[in-house]
């Protein structure tokens, strides 16, 4: 189905209404409504205020969905022009035209739906929630869950309080593995400064 609006005596020149228009012929509605919200051109504004009708008139009064419109058409056609006279040299008197124009855009469905529009919007939803990879990913998460080792936190618990054998010799306490290591700072800071003083 077409939907039809109309803009009449828009005092803009068609020639420069022409540069907005042709930017956004043949696009979804919804793509071409963000085109002209950051085109820095006179006439977005005049258009885009159309194109807004447009789609008012399809949602409201032809039930159609505004996912499923795009611009099958727009055209610029020349309106009257207004002349006034501008005085010049020697006497003259040159014209100067101000012209206005008329814009037409159809907008028609993508595709032709039998039943009510509803049932496309739940199918738009439907189509932006992939379930299947929400499943598939879903799947993976309980596989990798399953494939962990079980370990109880009584047992970690009980393993670090357990009394270390003192006749062993992994049993020594921290303090005494860094003074026999070297690793006291006073014992480096001494080293680096004989080394220092032999240099």
């Amino acid at each position: 189905m077409e939907v039809n609006a109309k803009l009449r005596y828009l005092k803009i020149a068609p020639r420069k209404v022409r540069l907005v228009i042709d930017v956004v012929r043949g696009m979804p509605v919804e793509k071409a409504e963000y085109q002209l919200q950051f085109l820095n051109k006179g006439a977005t504004l005049p258009v885009l205020k159309l194109l807004r009708s447009a789609i008012a008139n399809a949602v409201n009064n032809h039930k159609l969905v505004k996912d499923n419109l795009y611009i099958k058409s727009i055209s610029v056609n020349d309106g009257p022009t207004l002349k006034r006279w501008k005085p010049r040299a020697f006497g003259r008197a040159s014209e100067i035209r101000k012209r206005s124009s008329h814009v037409i855009i159809i907008l028609e469905e993508l595709k032709k739906l039998s039943g009510k529009p509803k049932k496309l919007e739940k199918k738009i939803i439907d189509k932006a929630k992939p379930t299947s990879a929400i499943k598939k990913t879903t799947d993976k998460k309980s596989s990798a869950k399953d494939l962990r080792p079980v370990v109880d936190y009584k047992d970690i618990k009980h393993e670090d309080k357990s009394p270390k054998s003192q006749g062993q010799p992994g049993s020594e306490s921290a303090s005494e593995h860094g003074k026999k290591s070297g690793g006291g700072f006073t014992q480096i800071k001494e080293r680096f400064s004989r080394k220092l003083g032999e240099g």
